[in-house]
């Protein structure tokens, strides 16, 4: 499986060979040659040698060119082969090499691994307010929420963003008022096309990329710098740190008007460029990904936020960074609403999920009689200060045309579609790709055809990004079956859709975990319960080049936590990385505003549960003082195969219950006052018992700031049963701090045989 940018989108009809091909870590030949010639054509190699050795990066890359040396045969080849040396965190390199030197070098003492390059792919004005980040425009201000005054709105934190680069001109990354770059940062403004030394400033004050992994060929669409020609990466950056921009919205047609900011607005960025442009898609190689990883640890970063799609052994290599005291946070994937579906599940992680807003944009559908309308979604903003009237082509009658599943491109192509508005209907049998690609078809042969709109009916209506195809000027519009039903049951043949509308507030039903948001349990480590947190990943608007855009994706969804994150770091400079993502975790919201349970959007609708979200929204003022945490050293997680399930984690994942009990222990340290008393209040999975061993545990002054203990789970039911889901919280009798992980349990008869089933 390769990385990926987490963001959902459709640009062509490629898309299906991203789903299905580009997932596969693939070599990149640099020469080319017969297949069969494996013997002498060179392919990037990537060499892990473990801890390193050395102090000195110097003497560290000098022991990777003795490696190389010795398969080579001397210091010139050695040096003509290396792509990337890595020397801060670790150990290791990226070079040339032919399949049998690869082999030989496995050989060289102090190698741990040598496995081929793998390539993988990318996977606010609302969002922040709807977190409760209200935002003031200075630190004294009352309006801004408590953890943005408290962290000084992330001032001189510096959050690494690995990803596609920057658009450096987008005022996102204005930098004014900025006072000078910490001291503390030691990374390069490296420059390069398009992109020279005044492009970093006082707020974007790093930049670095890397194509030494890309072919020549590949890298003709893309610019030879940090410069971003996707654009994801402008998006995630701005969403982390953007500076406050007034007057946005949707490639300014009004919709989603407001400030865009990112949610540490005045945090310090650093941009780690390893995602290209290649071949309709966007790759982004583990060479590259680990030289950058190893970059951020000497530059002195204080988050990294990765929106990328995991897949390969090289993501363990994240925990010589979270070794060096820096919280690491992933997408979750886009594969949902599929169970195991959720990528970057290393426990030392932070793994978002991505949630709605309390944000739609509906879109009336009005029939010929004039009297029935129907409301879908849409990103129609075209002409939305006109007047509505029939002599206004965004506002005429169309003709309307159905089909089936509108992804017959030769079917289309042989129907007069020219001036018609396409009816969309599901397939009869469930389709083999995603909505949003289906969707996505569908605009670009209405297109194509000369259409004037498209009515598609959709199981999910949180996803609006397929329709980019669109460009804000064709209407396309995201309706459920329901209204398709009306629509064909109708006597009208003709129809009038009206430009979409921005509805903001407590009519809309939020939030709810995406369609989209990849699912647990996590099959590499079914362990550790994954994703750990849910934040907002539809309809994020940020920027991207000049403008700004709504996007969806868990890579939407990552930055907010890598916000969150760095304000966390400011206030509570010296908790781990293991506490700041407890605090997060631990402090989750599991209701709506309306107090009832978080919803998940699938093909069917129901309550969320912990491999849908974790601990459950993010609830950034909340996470600043959780009262207790869960820590864990780092070198806790180097014994992953055979102890996983005995790390400190905030949450409890029992795979495998048998007739007879399991017993986890945990370990929480005070955070908050140092006088407490707190009680276990027990949500046990269904057919499960649970207990807590002391149901109480207090603080003294002066005593010891940790406690331990024990849940101990029995199966009710001797069955082979799908996972039952509950929780674990510990309440002060202050009725401060609430302390909850969640937790999922899976009763299991014969150890053999697995029911996934949730």
């Amino acid at each position: 499986m390769g990385w990926r940018p987490h963001v959902v989108s459709a640009s062509s009809s490629a898309l299906v060979l991203q789903f299905l091909v580009l997932l596969l870590p693939l070599p990149l030949p640099l020469l080319s040659a017969d297949a069969s010639s494996s013997q002498t054509t060179t392919t990037i190699y990537v060499v892990y040698m473990g801890e390193k050795k050395h102090d000195d990066p110097s003497v560290v890359m000098a022991s990777h060119h003795a490696a190389l040396t010795s398969v080579l045969g001397s210091k010139d080849e050695a040096l003509r082969s290396i792509v990337y040396s890595y020397k801060h965190g670790f150990s290791g390199f990226a070079a040339k090499l032919t399949q049998p030197q690869a082999e030989e070098l496995t050989k060289y003492p102090g190698v741990v691994s040598v496995k081929p390059n793998a390539y993988h792919h990318v996977h606010t004005t609302r969002s922040w307010d709807f977190l409760g980040m209200s935002y003031g425009e200075s630190p004294s201000l009352s309006s801004s929420s408590r953890l943005l005054r408290k962290a000084k709105y992330g001032e001189d934190v510096i959050v690494g963003v690995i990803d596609s680069g920057i658009w450096p001109e987008s005022p996102s990354f204005d930098d004014s008022g900025y006072g000078p770059v910490p001291k503390r940062w030691k990374g390069v403004c490296q420059t390069g096309q398009a992109f020279n030394a005044s492009n970093c400033n006082r707020k974007v004050i790093g930049a670095r990329w890397y194509g030494a992994d890309v072919s020549e060929e590949d890298l003709k669409a893309e610019y030879r710098s940090a410069r971003d020609a996707n654009g994801h990466g402008t998006h995630t950056a701005s969403t982390i740190a953007g500076s406050p921009v007034r007057g946005a919205s949707h490639a300014g047609g009004g919709l989603a008007a407001g400030i865009a900011r990112g949610g540490a607005p005045r945090a310090r960025l650093a941009i780690y460029k390893v995602c290209h442009d290649v071949g309709g898609g966007t790759s982004c190689g583990d060479a590259s990904i680990l030289a950058a990883l190893d970059a951020a640890i000497g530059d002195g970063v204080d988050v990294l936020s990765l929106s990328l799609g995991g897949g390969s052994d090289e993501v363990y290599r994240t925990l010589h960074v979270v070794a060096a005291g820096i919280t690491v946070v992933f997408s979750a994937g886009n594969d949902g609403p599929v169970p195991q579906s959720v990528t970057n599940a290393l426990p030392w992680l932070v793994t978002v999920a991505a949630t709605t807003v309390d944000r739609t944009f509906p879109t009336v559908v009005t029939l010929g009689d004039g009297e029935t309308k129907l409301v879908g979604q849409s990103l129609y903003y075209r002409n939305r200060s006109a007047a509505a009237s029939t002599s206004n082509d965004d506002f005429a009658w169309r003709h309307l045309m159905a089909f089936t599943g509108c992804d017959d491109a030769e079917k289309l192509r042989s129907e007069n579609i020219t001036g018609k508005i396409m009816v969309c209907r599901a397939p009869e049998f469930k389709s083999n790709y995603p909505p949003t690609a289906q969707f996505s078809w569908a605009s670009r042969a209405a297109i194509a055809g000369g259409a004037k709109g498209v009515i598609f009916e959709q199981y999910s209506t949180d996803v609006l990004d397929g329709q980019a195809s669109c460009q804000g000027h064709l209407p396309c519009v995201v309706v459920d079956k329901e209204t398709i039903y009306t629509i064909l049951n109708s006597d009208s043949n003709v129809a009038r859709i009206s430009p979409a509308a921005t509805m903001v507030g407590p009519q809309v039903a939020s939030p709810r975990i995406a369609t989209f948001s990849s699912r647990g349990p996590s099959a590499e480590f079914p362990s550790v319960l994954k994703p750990d947190i849910a934040a907002p990943g539809v309809s994020i608007l940020a920027a991207k080049r000049d403008s700004y855009v709504l996007l969806s994706g868990t890579s939407m969804a990552c930055p907010h936590v890598s916000a969150v994150v760095a304000l966390l770091k400011s206030v509570h400079p010296d908790w781990s990385p293991a506490m700041i993502k407890s605090a997060i975790v631990t402090t989750a919201s599991v209701t709506d505003r309306f107090g009832l349970p978080i919803q998940a959007n699938s093909v069917q609708r129901k309550p969320a549960d912990a491999f849908d979200m974790g601990g459950g929204l993010i609830a950034p003022d909340r996470a600043m003082d959780p009262g207790l945490v869960y820590d864990i050293q780092p070198e806790e997680y180097k014994s992953l195969d055979d102890r996983v399930d005995r790390l400190n984690l905030p949450s409890i994942a029992v795979p495998n219950l048998m007739y007879d009990s399991v017993t986890v222990s945990r370990t929480v340290t005070n955070v908050g006052p140092v006088e407490a008393t707190y009680r276990a209040v027990v949500e046990a999975p269904a057919g499960v018992a649970m207990d807590v061993a002391p149901p109480v545990i207090a603080f003294e002054r002066g005593g010891v700031r940790n406690a331990t203990f024990k849940v101990t789970f029995v199966a009710k039911q001797r069955v082979q049963g799908g996972y039952a889901f509950g929780s674990l919280t510990w309440l002060d009798d202050a009725k401060r701090h609430s302390v909850r992980i969640p937790v999922a349990v899976r009763t299991v008869v014969r150890d053999f045989v697995a029911d996934v089933s949730r």
